[in-house]
């Protein structure tokens, strides 16, 4: 965001939501070893209202319902196209180009959450090659035993040449007792109790016809969450101290650039975060890749990110799903969407070498040092001084070298962890309750599994 707090788009929606309840690449050094020994207890954080659960393993791909899909096994299990189910016509709706698509599905098993739910969010690790995208889709059984629709979380693809989609949400979906905002299915009202009990996804995969590409879905994954209305939360005493290693990149530099992606600045804050995380474990861009960017601008990277995570349906990109699957197309990485649940959670995170990108909104004064307010906003928390401040890679900054800050641990944990706050105005609109991007290998070292494992995230 600027320097004003001013509404983002993301915010827009969850005040939507909030009103109508009312109504493997290389592994740094840093990361194979806990910095400076020891670790946050993973039982301090206690019960969790959060429910992760994805599949990845090859049992998890061959428990699934198939029309056309095969599962694949090896050092990444996941499913592909095999004989695909048929053939169907898709009318892009940003570009008005119809083409015909060989399609396949693959269904999971039923999913009971531990948790019932106000919200899920989807979000999946996937390949494709030009000329395929996939779906993704959720179906759910709410408390009462009734169910809700197919719901489109997301259709994606990686690439946007000629051959390909352009990534998308979709709007307009809703049974009357639950919507989709963007990325997050969400109970219309949740005052009355109704819940999500259960879910399944569905994946379909498609491709060009006349081609034997096929898109490669590695993980695919929700968390729902029940997380109870609160204006403030209870303090947490200090854990875990130290800081990792990780590249410094404003959003504010990129000002007025590419238009078509939402003209830089304060649109490129989750872009901009996801950016520096990819680049923390080893993720690099080629000069081929890169080519695009006028060079001219700093930082072609973060131009390169933002492209390639924007939502032509949400006009941004701020979709929280669609920023962990492009830090999954680099080698060796994958990513989730989660909720954590206290600073203990990310000093977890931290004592085992993982950053994690966090979703916050928060009045000027209500963060010593921000130096801005906002109504949405994604850092990147890097560490822990010894005095348990929050040291956050914040890409609201006026150049990389003033990115990173320590921020007020108490003040810190209120603005990201809770689900209501007073804007500007002195009107009640909604917190994110800890939304979290975690970004880590696809084949983690002992210490990272422990670590993901205690804050939900196997």
């Amino acid at each position: 965001m600027s320097r004003v707090e001013q509404p983002s788009r993301r915010a827009l929606l969850a005040a939507a939501v909030a009103a109508a309840a009312v109504a493997g690449g290389a592994i740094p050094a840093v990361a194979q070893s806990a910095p400076g020994g020891g670790g946050a207890d993973p039982d301090r954080a206690g019960a969790r209202p959060v429910d992760y659960h994805a599949w990845t393993t090859y049992g998890d791909w061959r428990a699934g319902a198939v029309r056309g899909a095969r599962p694949v096994a090896g050092a990444r299990p996941g499913v592909v196209i095999g004989a695909p189910a048929g053939t169907t016509d898709y009318t892009d709706p940003h570009t008005g180009a119809t083409a015909a698509c060989e399609y396949a599905t693959w269904t999971s098993p039923v999913h009971r959450l531990t948790v019932p739910s106000t919200e899920v969010i989807a979000s999946w690790n996937a390949h494709t090659p030009a000329g395929t995208w996939i779906q993704v889709e959720l179906k759910g059984t709410y408390s009462d035993g009734t169910d809700t629709p197919w719901y489109v979380m997301g259709r994606w693809a990686s690439g946007d040449g000629e051959q390909d989609i352009r990534r998308t949400s979709v709007d307009d979906q809703s049974d009357g007792r639950s919507s989709i905002w963007t990325d997050t299915f969400s109970v219309d009202d949740a005052s009355t109790g109704l819940r999500l009990v259960s879910y399944r996804l569905r994946l379909t995969l498609h491709r060009r016809p006349g081609t034997r590409a096929t898109p490669t879905v590695w993980r695919l994954g929700a968390m729902g969450s029940d997380i109870p209305d609160r204006f403030t939360v209870p303090a947490s005493a200090p854990g875990h101290a130290g800081e990792l290693r990780v590249p410094r990149y404003s959003q504010e530099i990129h000002k007025g650039q590419y238009p078509e992606y939402d003209n830089g600045g304060e649109a490129w804050c989750s872009p901009t975060s996801s950016q520096m995380i990819v680049e923390y474990w080893g993720g690099r861009l080629t000069k081929e890749q890169l080519a695009w960017v006028d060079p001219s601008y700093a930082d072609p990277q973060v131009c390169h990110a933002a492209r390639y995570t924007y939502d032509h349906q949400y006009a941004g990109c701020g979709n929280w799903p669609f920023n962990a699957a492009y830090a999954a197309t680099f080698e060796g990485l994958q990513g989730v969407v989660t909720r954590l649940g206290s600073l203990a959670d990310l000093e977890t995170l931290i004592a085992a070498g993982i950053p994690a990108i966090t979703s916050q909104s928060f009045l000027e004064e209500e963060l010593t040092g921000a130096g801005y307010g906002t109504s949405g906003h994604l850092m990147t928390v890097i560490g822990f001084t010894a005095d348990g401040d929050v040291i956050a890679n914040d890409p609201a900054s006026d150049d990389n070298d003033a990115v990173r800050r320590v921020y007020r641990r108490r003040e810190w944990e209120n603005i990201w962890l809770r689900t209501k706050r007073y804007n500007a105005s002195g009107k009640v609109v909604s917190g994110t309750g800890g939304v979290c991007y975690l970004y880590f290998p696809a084949r983690p070292g002992p210490l990272q599994r422990k670590a993901l494992a205690a804050v939900g995230v196997r």
